[in-house]
C-alpha cells in the first residue's frame, strides 16, 4: 500500500492516509480481502505516531471501508457493485471539487469549464 503524505499542507495526516486509502480501494489497487498493513508496521515506514494510523484505520471501519477481523490484520471489506460505483464517484466528486471553486474564482463559465474537463478526459493525441 502506497501513501504518500504531504506534511505542509493544511489537512491532517490520519485525514491524508483516510482519503488515499478509500482512493485506491474505490480505483480497485486494494481489491476486497486484501490485508492493510498493520498499525506498527505502517507508522514506521511513514515514520509517524501508531495512533494517527490507529485514527485513520478506526475512521476507515467506522466508514465501511475496512473491516477488522479478530486475531488477524484488517481487509478491505467486500461491497456491492453499487456501492463500489458510489464510492468512485464520491472520490471524482472529492478531487473536482478542488477545480470547480478554481473553475468560478477565474470567472470561467460552466459550459467552457465541461468542455476543459472533456478535452483533460481524453487521451493525449485522442480527437473529438
Amino acid at each position: 500500500m502506497l501513501i504518500a503524505l504531504d506534511r505542509s499542507s493544511g489537512t491532517p495526516v490520519f485525514r491524508q492516509i483516510c482519503e488515499q486509502v478509500r482512493f485506491q480501494v474505490a480505483a480497485g489497487v486494494l481489491p476486497p480481502g486484501s490485508e492493510i498493513p498493520s498499525t506498527r508496521d505502517l507508522a514506521a515506514e511513514l515514520g509517524i505516531n501508531p495512533m494517527t494510523i490507529s485514527k485513520a484505520y478506526a475512521l476507515l471501519e467506522q466508514q465501511g471501508v475496512l473491516e477488522r477481523r479478530p486475531g488477524l490484520s484488517l481487509v478491505v471489506r467486500r461491497q456491492s457493485d453499487s456501492s463500489r460505483l458510489e464510492s468512485r464517484r464520491e472520490e471524482l466528486t472529492r478531487l473536482l471539487q478542488p477545480a470547480a471553486v478554481a473553475a468560478r474564482q477565474l470567472g470561467i463559465a460552466e459550459e467552457e469549464a465541461v468542455e476543459i474537463y472533456r478535452a483533460a478526459l481524453r487521451a493525449p493525441g485522442e480527437e473529438r
